[in-house]
C-alpha cells in the first residue's frame, strides 16, 4: 500500500512521460512482419510490451530489449512465423491478446494464447468472428467467446469480413496489421458506429509509416491490398497521452501549470483531447510542435461523451472530484471489459471516498464533495491506482492498495508522484 502525501501549493514543471503503449505494441507487430531489422526507440518497457515481445521471441521472431536505450531490435521474418507450435501468455494486456491472434493466423502450426484471469473474462469473439470470414481457424477454447484461443494457423485467406465496431476498435487493428499478408484483398465492413476511431488512425498511420496503405471509406468499411509488405524501419514512439493525462490532471487538481513534452499539435492519439475536456472544465491549455501544456483555473463539472477516449475516465473522475457542480460520462460502455469493470470500479471507490457517484449503462455521474480517508482498491488495474492516487494530492488519508499494478503500463509512476510532490521540480 501506498498512502499518498497532499500536495502544500501548485505544481508547476516540466514532465517527460514514457513511450505509447499503443503505438509501441503496434510497432513491434508491425516490425516483425517486415523482411529485416527495425528500430523501435523511445519504446514503452512495460508489462503489456514485455508480453509482447516475449511472445515474438517464443514464436521465433528475435526482439531483443535494450533496457538503456528505451529500444526494441526486431528481426522480422517478413510475414513468416517460423514456429509452427507454441503456447503464449500475455498476462492482461489486452493490446497483445488481440494482434497477436491475427498475426498467429499467418502462421502453418497450432498455437494457443492465454492470459490471467480477467482475460478469461475480456471477450474476443468478434475478432474471432471476423477471422473466420477471412479463412482462418482460432476459436475460443471452452466456447464462451473469452481466452484462451486457439488458433490453427494455415495462412489467411482474406476476403470479405463484416464486424461489430461497438466494442474494441482493437479487433480492427488486429485485423489490418495482418491484412496486407492475406493471399487476397481484404475488405473491413463495420457492422454499426466504430468506437475509438483516433486509435484506429493510429494503426493506419504507424502502417504508413512501415509501408503499407489502408483505404479508409468513412469509418464504415477498409480496404487492404493484398501483397503488400512493411518495409523495417527505425521508429521512433512518440509520449503516451493516457499517461501524460495524470500530469494534465495535476495541473488542474493543484491549480498550477504542467507541460508535458513529445507530445503536440500531431499527435493522433484519442487520448490527447483529454486537454480538451479539462479546457471545458476550466483549464487554459496551450499545444505547442511537440509540447502540451495546462494551467488549472476554477473547476466546473462537466457533461462530456469519452467514448473517443474510455481510457482517460478514471483520470477525469480525479479531478471532478474537485469540481463545482456534477460531471457526467457518457457513451464508454466498452469501459466494462477492460482490466476490470472500470464504470462499477470507480463508482464503488468514489464512493468509498464519500464522494456520490451514481452508475449508468454506458457511464457514470458524479456530485463532487470532500474526499474522505479511504484505503482504495484497485482491482489489478494500472488506470484505477495512477487516477485515484490523484486525488491524495489535494486529500489527505488516500491510500492506494496493490500499486505495483502500475508496473502494466508505467513502472516508475508513483516515483515520478512523489519526485513532483516533495520537490515540484522538472523531473
Amino acid at each position: 500500500m501506498i498512502e499518498i502525501i497532499p500536495v502544500k501549493g501548485p505544481i508547476n514543471t516540466t514532465v517527460t512521460v514514457p513511450g505509447s503503449k499503443s503505438y509501441t505494441n503496434r510497432a513491434l507487430i508491425t516490425a516483425a512482419l517486415a523482411s529485416g531489422e527495425s528500430v523501435i526507440t523511445n519504446a514503452l518497457f512495460s508489462d503489456d510490451t514485455r508480453y509482447m515481445a516475449s511472445s515474438l521471441n517464443t514464436l521465433g521472431i528475435p526482439t531483443e530489449a535494450k533496457w538503456d536505450s528505451n529500444s526494441f531490435i526486431v528481426q522480422g521474418k517478413g510475414g513468416v512465423i517460423p514456429v509452427r507450435q507454441a503456447n503464449l501468455f500475455v498476462g492482461n494486456a489486452g493490446t497483445a491478446m488481440r494482434f497477436l491472434t491475427a498475426l498467429l493466423t499467418l502462421g502453418h502450426g497450432v498455437y494457443e494464447i492465454d492470459g490471467i484471469e480477467r482475460m478469461r473474462e475480456r471477450p474476443i469473439q468478434d475478432l474471432l468472428d471476423g477471422l473466420k470470414q477471412l479463412g482462418a481457424e482460432a476459436t475460443s477454447r471452452h466456447n464462451n467467446g473469452c481466452p484462451p484461443v486457439t488458433i490453427q494457423g494455415k495462412g489467411l485467406s482474406g476476403g470479405i469480413a463484416v464486424v461489430k465496431g461497438n466494442l474494441s476498435s482493437q479487433y480492427f487493428s488486429a485485423l489490418f496489421m495482418a491484412a496486407p499478408y492475406a493471399r487476397n484483398d481484404v475488405v473491413l465492413k463495420v457492422k454499426g458506429d466504430l468506437v475509438s476511431r483516433r486509435y484506429v488512425d493510429m494503426t493506419i498511420d504507424l502502417m504508413r509509416k512501415f509501408g503499407v496503405t489502408v483505404e479508409n471509406n468513412g469509418y464504415e468499411s477498409f480496404f487492404i491490398k493484398s501483397g503488400q509488405r512493411y518495409r523495417p524501419m527505425r521508429y521512433e514512439v512518440e509520449a503516451d497521452a493516457s499517461a501524460a493525462s495524470y500530469f494534465f490532471a495535476i495541473a488542474a487538481i493543484t491549480g498550477g501549470k504542467v507541460r508535458v513534452a513529445g507530445i503536440g499539435s500531431d499527435s493522433l492519439q484519442g487520448d490527447v483531447h483529454f486537454v480538451d475536456v479539462l479546457k471545458a472544465m476550466g483549464c487554459k491549455v496551450t499545444i505547442g510542435a511537440d509540447w502540451t501544456e495546462v494551467e488549472g483555473g476554477a473547476l466546473r463539472g462537466v457533461d462530456v461523451d469519452m467514448g473517443e477516449m474510455p481510457d482517460v475516465v478514471q483520470t477525469l473522475a480525479a479531478v471532478a472530484v474537485f469540481a463545482q457542480g456534477k460531471t457526467r460520462v457518457r457513451n464508454v460502455k466498452n469501459m466494462r471489459i477492460k482490466e476490470t469493470d472500470r464504470i462499477t470500479a470507480v463508482v464503488n471507490e468514489l464512493r468509498r471516498m464519500g464522494v456520490s457517484a451514481v452508475e449508468f449503462e454506458d457511464g457514470l455521474e458524479i456530485e463532487p464533495s470532500p474526499p474522505q480517508p479511504a484505503n482504495i482498491e484497485t482491482y489489478n488495474d494500472h488506470r484505477m491506482a495512477m487516477s485515484f492516487a490523484l486525488v491524495g494530492l489535494r486529500a489527505p488519508g488516500i491510500v492506494i492498495k496493490h500499486p505495483e499494478c502500475v508496473s502494466k503500463t508505467f513502472p516508475d509512476y508513483f516515483q515520478r508522484l512523489e519526485a513532483l510532490r516533495s520537490s515540484n521540480l522538472q523531473v
